[in-house]
């Protein structure tokens, strides 16, 4: 009976444990890979950095449903508009911040 017992316990710890487990370790193999894919390859069309911004033209923005087209966007980082001038292949994360549309993640591709 108390071996009955031990194994009712450990079954029940393993089905309250292992999801939460589980989890954490998709996050952890899956997050690069993740944010790798939602990144969006554009072209960075003007730099504006008196307004902190960039036009860039871009592929579909999937997270934010939005098709390919120009626009202009906010930048998280301002530093980020001294690496950058017209031209220049990017990629990179858009995100609705405080009703804004702003480059949150910005690679420059190297040619």
């Amino acid at each position: 009976m108390k071996s009955i017992l031990n194994n009712l316990v450990l079954g029940l710890s393993l089905v309250l444990v292992l999801p939460a487990w589980a989890d954490t370790q998709h996050a952890s193999h899956s997050g690069a890979a993740d944010h790798a894919a939602m990144l969006t390859e554009g072209v960075v069309k003007k730099v504006d950095k008196a307004q902190g911004n960039l036009t860039i033209k871009h592929g579909p923005l999937e997270n934010l449903g939005m098709p390919a087209m120009t626009m202009v966007f906010r930048v998280q980082d301002a530093a980020w508009l001294e690496q950058l001038k017209p031209g220049d292949d990017i990629r990179f994360l858009a995100d609705r911040v405080n009703g804004v549309f702003t480059v949150t993640t910005l690679e420059v591709v190297k040619p």
